[in-house]
């Protein structure tokens, strides 16, 4: 989601440092954006200068202290609170001005702005995967959030060429409230033998018009991020958003879907 999230704000104008704990998954990161970025000249949606322009507006550094003076952070780490309460207050001490916006798929918004000084100027922005494909981009307000901040992040994400929803700081949001069970459930199918996992993605394709199944979508997500979500809906919603066990496995497995190479599905030898 990072990358992705950089690859848009560089694609339009704006000068974005990457960071992280260490220099490989910058690498990656560029590697994949410079990848993606090709992927849209093949395709004649952008041309060779457009590409070039967008890989030199971005920068990385596993220094934290790098993104003093910007204007807006948006924290992209695992759905885990401490950490990313951690990467807010560090957020907020190195760039105290800065609009802090999350993108997390699940976690209170007030829960994380209680880390700062600022709670004021914590939002959070959910993308979408992938960033540079989808429109969509969840704007969540917590309860200290001001009118400035939520103004600012509407603007940005329509200037990005994304349509922000503004929603209200519940567990899930809209989309993952609403996604997740059907996951979930898709995965319950499975592990109970009502149909295989293609059968259970085609039936939701064909007759739901879905573009993608639930467990296809699911193993794209990655499973591990599906169980985090789902920890937080089960923990805060209630017991009819209990994991399946068959998640809970694969993820203890290692079978994290299309980033791990298996999950649902095989991409190793398909």
């Amino acid at each position: 989601m990072g990358n992705g999230i950089a690859h848009v704000f560089a694609q339009n104008g704006h000068a974005v440092t990457l960071v992280d704990v260490a220099a490989e998954p910058l690498e990656r990161a560029i590697a994949t954006i410079g990848a993606n970025l090709d992927r849209q000249v093949r395709k004649g949606t952008i041309d060779v200068a457009a590409r070039d322009e967008t890989l030199a507006r971005l920068s990385t550094s596993t220094d934290r202290a790098s993104i003093a003076g910007a204007g807006l952070v948006v924290e992209a780490v695992p759905e885990n609170l401490e950490l990313k309460a951690g990467i807010l207050r560090d957020v907020a001490t190195h760039s105290p001005a800065a609009i802090i916006a999350s993108n997390t798929s699940s976690i209170s918004i007030t829960a994380l702005a209680s880390h700062v000084e600022r709670p004021d100027r914590v939002i959070g922005m959910h993308f979408m995967n992938p960033v540079p494909v989808m429109k969509l981009v969840e704007v969540i307000r917590g309860l200290q959030t001001s009118d400035e901040t939520t103004s600012v992040v509407m603007e940005t994400a329509t200037a990005l060429g994304k349509t922000p929803v503004e929603v209200n700081d519940y567990a899930g949001f809209v989309s993952n409230r609403v996604l997740m069970p059907m996951i979930n459930e898709a995965v319950i199918c499975l592990m109970e033998g009502v149909a295989e996992a293609e059968a259970i993605d085609t039936v939701m394709k064909l007759g739901m018009n879905h573009p993608m199944g639930p467990l296809a979508l699911a193993d794209l997500i990655g499973l591990d991020t599906c169980l985090a979500i789902m920890e937080v809906l089960h923990r805060d919603l209630g017991d009819k958003y209990r994991p399946c066990a068959l998640l809970r496995n694969h993820v203890a497995a290692g079978w994290l879907g299309r980033k791990s190479g298996r999950g649902f599905y095989d991409y190793v030898n398909a």
